[in-house]
């Protein structure tokens, strides 16, 4: 295997990094990525295919049962109410997705008032970064020795309506920076389903300001403990 550094991957690739601050660029130039023998890349514990644009997250299902507001947090974060924890980093799973030339959309994050509190506003996106943020997630695990692989909306139920969460596209925000801190990786909200402006990526559709009617699909998810590839591919 050989280790590169990030920034000269990025040239390699050709891939720019989008809306960089100070501490993206600090990010970015103290990370190393690691091409394997079968073809991916790799930071920390992301892989990622160049050609097909595809990430995969090592990750254990967390939740049987209860209220959902993420699909995936930090395994440090807010496990009480997230389907799956992992214990990679966020900051390695925002890197790949820039590299991977995702682009990010604020779309669903609440604008602030002079207060630094949130309105009822949001941001105007340009079509086209709408559309490169969308985002295909579909979860892969072992099931007596038989691959499993399903979008991972067929494993959430609104329980009112007593359906899966509809299968459309998930959306990259990036999340953000306070303090000089990747807001992502101090909070550990990695996918949210209620939106949470300091996740990385976030659900877009009806129900995603409602914390009250999300939960695993009775039956569908694999016992607690159960280790899943949560997969990211562009959304078409």
């Amino acid at each position: 295997m050989q280790v590169l550094s990030l920034i000269l991957l990025m040239l390699a690739m050709a891939l720019p990094l989008s809306a960089e601050s100070p501490t993206d660029k600090a990010l970015a130039a103290e990370a190393s990525v690691v091409r394997r023998d079968d073809g991916m890349m790799q930071i920390g514990k992301i892989l990622f295919d160049s050609k097909t644009r595809e990430i995969r997250v090592p990750t254990t299902v967390n939740m049987a049962e209860g209220l959902l507001e993420f699909l995936l947090v930090h395994e440090k974060g807010k496990i009480h109410e997230s389907l799956l924890t992992t214990d990679a980093s966020a900051t390695d799973l925002n890197l790949a997705m820039k590299l991977l030339d995702y682009r990010e959309s604020p779309e669903l994050y609440r604008l602030l008032d002079e207060n630094g509190f949130g309105t009822n506003n949001f941001p105007v996106v340009d079509d086209a970064v709408k559309a490169a943020a969308r985002i295909q997630i579909e979860l892969e695990w072992s099931d007596a020795g038989t691959t499993r692989r399903f979008p991972a909306s067929d494993l959430i139920q609104q329980k009112v309506l007593g359906t899966s969460m509809p299968a459309g596209p998930w959306v990259y925000g990036g999340s953000g920076f306070s303090n000089g801190r990747f807001s992502a990786e101090t909070t550990g909200d990695m996918i949210a389903i209620y939106t949470s402006s300091a996740a990385l990526i976030n659900f877009p559709g009806d129900g995603r300001l409602d914390d009250l009617v999300w939960f695993p699909f009775p039956n569908r998810v694999p016992p607690v403990k159960t280790p899943v590839v949560l997969i990211i591919t562009p959304f078409r």
